[in-house]
């Protein structure tokens, strides 16, 4: 098959959409299919972005001006406008594909203006799991004469589902997030952030933009007291961008339990989740599945986790992680001590989630993407060859 994928965000940033469309692509590849990349970027349109301008992203065509735009306790970087429409045409046009696979086609970015210029199946994924959204519902008769132009709605969680399901109307079939599972599963430990197992205090380990309030930092920061009480010596390795400035608030003996790595590569991602003696998400909301916490399971780290719907469903209702009670920190404190000084059942619980994680290698997640396509490639053919009613002669479409 030739399939054209569309990101709504701008891959120069790291997020789960673009990290998701990227190892979509690379996996996709693998099977043996024909597969491009449009995603937001670049001043000089489709022709800028040729193969040797993005090293190690073939097929990837840049769309247009970057536009940064709050959405969901979020920055997200978009495209829009149109000369960006423009170029969607001209990719679409140009890439003879036997269907287009858009993210987020609710988000004003790349994926609605390819969802409304396709002339070909177009197969659509939801990411986000929004509790409520006035601007959603507002939306919705702008929204309906694309969205009724899609052949297959997928979520990657039962809350992204949920989403569609009560915003837009219709259902999805619910294929998650992918994760290269032996990537991390192979990860050598850094010894800069080895704790228990090199005989030092613990090491913990938090992932996400330090300026954005629902990934929760400032709960995890509040609990370092009794962190610091129960584990003498312990480390908090913050990895992601922002200048986190609320830290510098922080009291001294407490600010000095954080090292903060500013962004990593996903290599070095790989690295600190093999490193850590627990993985810490203290995420307040806004999360549809939790990425992350099947990173950090494959890579052997055990996972601390609030208890929001997506990270439940995720660990298990607790069984593969520790939960603990949303922007709790004493709550947050105690998850980890039980944790740190319960190692038989944290053994136990990352050896399920070891086992558990492998639902979700790329391996599985093609396969059914792959299934969901020659579905709505069978469905297309069997429209094409049957007869045109003597009632839509004329009118169809």
């Amino acid at each position: 098959m030739r399939i054209g994928v569309v990101c709504p965000y701008a891959l120069d940033v790291p997020g789960g959409v673009q990290l998701h469309v990227r190892d979509q692509a690379r996996e996709l590849r693998r099977l043996g299919h024909e597969v491009g990349v449009l995603a937001p970027g670049g001043e000089r349109g489709p022709a800028a972005s040729r193969d040797d301008d993005e090293p190690g992203e073939p097929g990837l065509e840049l769309a247009g001006r970057v536009v940064a735009v709050p959405f969901n306790g979020s920055v997200a970087r978009l495209s829009f406008g149109p000369v960006t429409a423009a170029r969607v045409r001209r990719w679409l046009a140009g890439g003879r594909w036997d269907l287009v696979h858009v993210h987020e086609p609710a988000s004003p970015s790349l994926g609605l203006l390819a969802l409304l210029a396709a002339e070909v199946p177009v197969v659509a994924t939801f990411h986000s799991a929004l509790e409520r959204s006035r601007a959603m519902r507002a939306a919705q008769p702008l929204l309906r004469p694309g969205f009724e132009r899609i052949s297959a709605r997928v979520a990657v969680s039962e809350d992204a589902r949920r989403t569609v399901v009560e915003h837009l109307g219709g259902d999805a079939v619910v294929v998650p997030n992918g994760v290269r599972v032996d990537d991390f599963a192979g990860a050598a430990p850094d010894p800069r952030w080895l704790g228990a197992r090199a005989g030092r205090p613990p090491v913990l380990g938090f992932l996400g933009r330090l300026d954005e309030p629902r990934k929760g930092l400032a709960v995890l920061a509040a609990a370092l007291p009794r962190l610091r009480a129960a584990h003498p010596g312990v480390r908090v390795l913050v990895a992601g961008s922002g200048d986190g400035g609320a830290l510098r608030r922080l009291p001294a003996e407490d600010a000095a339990a954080l090292e903060l790595l500013g962004p990593v590569s996903e290599e070095g991602k790989r690295s600190l989740l093999a490193s850590v003696d627990a993985y810490v998400a203290p995420q307040t909301g806004g999360e549809s599945f939790g990425i992350v916490l099947v990173e950090a399971m494959a890579a052997g780290a055990p996972v601390v986790a609030s208890a929001l719907p997506a990270f439940r469903r995720v660990l298990g209702q607790g069984e593969l992680g520790t939960l603990f009670a949303v922007g709790d920190a004493d709550a947050l404190a105690a998850a980890v001590a039980g944790v740190l000084d319960d190692p038989a059942a944290t053994a136990a619980r990352r050896a399920a989630a070891a086992a558990a994680v492998r639902r979700y290698d790329w391996a599985v997640v093609a396969d059914e993407l792959v299934a969901v396509y020659e579905t709505v490639l069978r469905g297309s053919r069997a429209e094409a060859r049957a007869p045109v009613p003597p009632t839509r002669r004329g009118g169809w479409r």
